[in-house]
């Protein structure tokens, strides 16, 4: 399966906890690798095997106390 390279924007990170903690609930998705996650840009970026996993990450870091969207 071929994965798609997704970006999603994340308001309300504002150490590198806040960015570890937006790493660690994307990678404890399963079909998300190679997660990055950038507090000066705001944004993280990932592979996933599925468009679904694009908005099932949004809602994980929703979940997670940030404000994230695709895109």
């Amino acid at each position: 399966m071929n994965s798609q390279k997704a970006t999603l924007n994340v308001e309300g990170m504002s150490c590198g906890h806040c960015s570890g903690m937006v790493r660690k609930t994307l990678e404890e998705i399963d079909g998300i690798s190679n997660v990055s996650v950038s507090l000066d840009a705001k944004k993280a970026t990932f592979d996933a095997d599925t468009s679904d996993l694009i908005n099932k990450a949004v809602k994980a870091v929703n979940e997670a106390g940030y404000k994230a969207s695709n895109g």
